[in-house]
């Protein structure tokens, strides 16, 4: 996110989007997982070891998150995302919100068909490129077989959430390469169907120089649509950002919702692809 100082217009699915973003919906699952908002997200989990080596629970849930990655393509969903700056007396000073249609081809490509996007009023932050691709791919953060190449993982112990025990895992990029994002915090992954239920932290990294574009912490949360398989659906960052200029205070909120299951041919409207980042 970057301040107001950088003067542009980011085309995204069609529409044009001058500011700070985020996303917002829910769903009721079966197994419910608590969204740690009563909670310290970074608490300390229980060190007791795990029954089965930890490089195996990895192995298992980096397999298992491939699965669902995969499996998320046969799904159509809603996404809101909303993004506010907000002043030292709690006044909402600007506003941005955009609803979106998420279908993806056979062959895995995603398109983007706008339902509703607002004028926005945002004044003090703008979206920039890397806002964009972070909500693609870090907020919703899936760790992949493919993945675990790029990552430091340290087991930090067992959790007790809600209906859930999980596994919790301290996750870092090994290093920054040029033009690539990351995810840099905590994840819980769950410790029967292993997979990830919960993530906080923020994306990576930060950019300086005459054009700062700073990242907000975030949690994301997810829930048990199908089988064993969970989904994102909510994420929510609360947190200010120390640009030189000042600093701003950003509330993003990202709501996924309604996901179907779909067949090869369904189509949805003037949809947009979405090119690879």
């Amino acid at each position: 996110m970057r301040t107001r100082v950088w003067v542009g217009a980011l085309i995204i699915a069609g529409a044009a989007w001058f500011s700070v973003q985020a996303v917002a919906q829910d769903k009721s699952a079966p197994r419910p997982f608590s969204t740690g908002s009563e909670q310290d997200p970074q608490r300390a989990a229980s060190t007791e070891p795990p029954p089965i080596p930890v490089e195996q629970i990895i192995e298992k849930f980096a397999a298992h998150e491939s699965e669902f990655r995969r499996e998320r393509e046969n799904y159509t969903y809603e996404q809101t995302v909303v993004v506010q700056t907000v002043e030292n007396d709690g006044v909402v000073d600007g506003e941005y919100r955009m609803t979106e249609d998420i279908t993806f081809t056979p062959q895995g490509r995603r398109y983007e068909h706008v339902t509703d996007a607002p004028v926005s009023t945002l004044v003090r932050v703008q979206l920039s490129p890397q806002d964009e691709s972070d909500l693609e791919h870090v907020q919703p953060f899936v760790l992949t077989t493919e993945d675990l190449s790029k990552y430091d993982i340290h087991y930090v112990g067992r959790e007790q959430v809600d209906e859930l025990t999980a596994y919790v895992f301290d996750v870092g990029p090994k290093k920054i390469e040029k033009n690539q994002r990351y995810f840099q915090g905590r994840i819980w992954v769950d410790d029967r169907d292993l997979a990830i239920v919960k993530t906080y932290g923020k994306a990576v990294p930060d950019i300086g120089g005459r054009y700062q574009n700073l990242f907000p912490r975030f949690e994301t949360i997810r829930e048990n649509i199908e089988g064993n398989y969970w989904f994102p659906t909510y994420t929510h960052a609360d947190d200010v950002l120390h640009f030189t200029t000042g600093n701003v205070r950003i509330r993003m909120t990202v709501r996924y919702k309604n996901y179907k299951r779909f067949g090869s041919t369904i189509k949805i409207g003037n949809a947009v692809e979405k090119k690879p980042q």
